[in-house]
């Protein structure tokens, strides 16, 4: 999933990139508000992970613009302040659930996967169809109750697609959402990654609609 960073504190913002990065994440990492407002516009993210003391526009700003855009990207406030009337502002602005500082990053990740399941429509923290059982938590795969190794990117374009089911997702999309500002990505990445789907599960889950982008059916 693709998760825009939002924190000038830059021994924080370098060590929240790095384990979010490791949990599968393809990370944006800004530093101010105005550059997270204008990325907001420009691009799709599935999830936000905002501070609210930032350089040039304050992150309640950010936020009031994101939501005035009719945008329900989940966003994740961070903040060193405790206070309940910040709380309420934000909640009343949009913001889905709030950190406060110092916090752990196992915290993040489990709040994170839990905004992502409710933005998408799953109340339960596994994924299943087709005899295809996902465990973001874990981590892990199972089909037909037997678990699947998968490689990092294969694994997030499963759940990517798992979590739109009967969406016909473009590859730019998955593009999108897998990869970060700055990488390098092979201009056949994605079809290898479903091609080895495909040969580690049904090789019927994934299709392809040509010219356009790749479908897990609802039936």
């Amino acid at each position: 999933m693709r998760l825009l960073l939002v924190e000038d504190d830059a021994i924080l913002g370098d060590g929240l990139k790095a384990g979010l990065t490791l949990e599968g994440y393809a990370v944006d990492w800004l530093i101010d508000g105005a550059q997270a407002d204008e990325a907001l516009k420009l691009n799709h993210y599935d999830l936000v992970v905002l501070d609210l003391n930032l350089p040039r526009m304050d992150g309640m700003s950010v936020l009031k613009n994101l939501r005035r855009r009719k945008d329900s990207t989940p966003v994740l406030v961070l903040t060193a302040r405790e206070g309940v009337a910040e709380r309420v502002a934000g909640l009343d602005n949009g913001a889905d659930d709030f950190v406060t500082k110092p916090f752990d990053l196992a915290e993040i990740c489990a709040r994170l996967r839990a905004l992502a399941r409710r933005h998408d429509g799953h109340s339960l923290p596994l994924l299943e169809h087709k005899g295809v059982t996902i465990d973001p938590a874990a981590h892990q795969v199972y089909f037909n109750g037997k678990p699947v190794d998968l490689a990092q990117k294969e694994f997030e374009v499963l759940s990517y697609l798992m979590g739109h089911i009967g969406q016909v997702i473009s590859r730019a999309r998955l593009e999108e959402s897998l990869y970060a500002w700055g990488s390098e990505v092979e201009s056949n990445a994605v079809e290898v990654h479903i091609h080895h789907l495909r040969k580690k599960l049904d090789t019927n889950l994934i299709r392809t609609i040509r010219g356009v982008g790749y479908i897990i059916d609802e039936n």
